[in-house]
């Protein structure tokens, strides 16, 4: 009887044991596969995120076929070295020094505006986003850097000592550009704004920061030789080859779906509705640029056209998470007509800008920015309001424009300031010989194009 007692009193401890555990293994399973599916999303966030990275160093290759093709054969050879070099020497110096004042040290006090931890992406005090790994931001954030710089190398075209050109793309790359990064997406003073300011993938940030350099280069180096006539008004110098220039734009709009929708940082289905808006806004700048050429001048222009679509792209990528797609096709048909006119109005004060650069990044950026304030179709809480035309009230667009003040104010004073200096110093412009003849001999000793006859045999 006394056996039967305790077989029975163990089997019941042995079932209570089991009924107790299960609940405990089942909740350890979940576990495991909960931290199962967040390795398998932070893994396919670090790829998508590379991969966004790799399309916008190819950018690089756009923007270098774009200049070249809009200039003169003879200084094709020195577009592409500058470009080369404004990711080459971009990318060590935002190794370096950049991406610290970027991103590194506290967001208090004199950190709302310049970082400092981090230099050499080294010590604890590196900064990362999410689930990225620290180098894979990183690239992500070096391929903007560069971005930024080789924007101005197209207003500075066909008449800037390579010299003056390499110490201007160091500086943006290492210091001016990593601090108007540090006002927002640094976490700085533009992003503490009661109403945050909003970039979500750079039209001011990036694009209006090379825009506004671009001014200044421009100015401190003059017009190229031949640009204006006797009586003062401006005269075209056709490019080299216009099937190069659309070539790199086309370039330029598929490194565009990893400026946008990688700017998102992650692998959601959201970069689907960003790669939308960013294809509405390209497809309506270039389509309107078209229509406003053919009935000014009669006959649509392929280069202006061009520089609709990029106008387009510029003018959305502030916007292109929170629009809708009707605001996205506005916003580039805006500015598709406002780069016509742009351009024009350079001309006109003799800005000699051979490319457009400063209308495409600059005025088109600040646009796109200060749309976000109007056509901005989503809220959340901390980064976002609706728009002024969305019910959202001012707000944002007060933001807005305090943003774009501030940064265009920075970088004009920043590079003027360079730009100033090195003219007095070392010299900005070659000399009348060297321009008339050619960047690609005087400068780097070989013309860009060599023909049959020009080999000794």
């Amino acid at each position: 009887m006394r056996k039967k007692s305790l077989k029975l009193l163990l089997a019941t401890c042995t079932a209570t044991a089991v009924a107790l555990a299960s609940p405990l293994v089942a909740f350890a399973e979940e576990n495991e596969a909960l931290d199962a599916v967040a390795k398998v999303q932070a893994t396919l966030d670090n790829v998508w995120v590379l991969i966004a990275a790799v399309l916008v160093i190819f950018m690089q290759a756009g923007f270098a076929l774009v200049e070249a093709g809009l200039t003169r054969a003879k200084n094709v050879a020195n577009i592409f070295m500058k470009n080369l070099m404004d990711f080459c020497i971009g990318a060590l110096l935002f190794f370096a020094i950049g991406y610290a004042i970027a991103f590194g040290g506290e967001m208090t006090g004199a950190g709302k505006f310049i970082g400092g931890d981090g230099w050499f992406l080294a010590g604890d005090g590196v900064f990362s986003y999410g689930t990225l790994d620290k180098f894979v931001f990183f690239t992500f954030q070096v391929a903007f850097a560069a971005t930024a710089a080789t924007i101005v190398s197209g207003a500075m075209a066909e008449r800037t000592k390579f010299k003056s050109y390499v110490i201007f793309s160091a500086v943006i790359s290492a210091i001016i550009y990593p601090v108007v990064v540090r006002w927002q997406w640094g976490g700085g003073w533009l992003f503490q704004l009661d109403t945050p300011f909003h970039d979500f993938a750079g039209s001011s940030i990036v694009h209006m920061t090379g825009g506004m350099a671009s001014i200044m280069g421009a100015y401190f180096l003059g017009p190229r030789k031949g640009k204006y006539g006797a009586d003062g008004k401006p005269r075209a110098i056709p490019g080299h080859s216009t099937p190069f220039a659309i070539l790199g734009c086309f370039i330029l709009l598929v490194g565009w779906y990893g400026f946008n929708p990688g700017s998102w940082l992650g692998a959601d289905p959201v970069i689907g509705t960003i790669a939308v808006n960013t294809t509405l806004a390209g497809a309506a700048g270039a389509v309107i640029a078209m229509l406003v050429t053919w009935l000014k001048d009669g006959k649509p222009d392929v280069a202006m056209t061009g520089n609709g679509l990029l106008a387009g792209l510029v003018a959305v990528t502030a916007g292109c998470w929170v629009v809708n797609g009707l605001g996205a096709i506005l916003i580039g048909l805006i500015a598709g007509v406002l780069v016509v006119y742009s351009v024009m109005f350079w001309d006109k004060v003799k800005i000699d800008d051979p490319v457009g650069a400063i209308s495409v990044h600059g005025i088109c950026g600040a646009f796109g920015t200060i749309a976000v304030g109007l056509f901005s179709a989503t809220e959340s809480e901390g980064v976002i309001k609706k728009g002024l035309f969305y019910g959202g009230g001012t707000d944002q667009l007060v933001s807005q424009v305090i943003g774009v003040v501030a940064i265009a104010a920075f970088v004009l004073a920043a590079s003027g300031i360079l730009f100033f200096v090195m003219k007095k110093t070392i010299g900005l412009r070659v000399s009348e010989q060297e321009e008339l003849e050619g960047l690609d001999v005087h400068e780097h000793g070989v013309p860009g194009y060599i023909n049959d006859d020009m080999v000794i045999r």
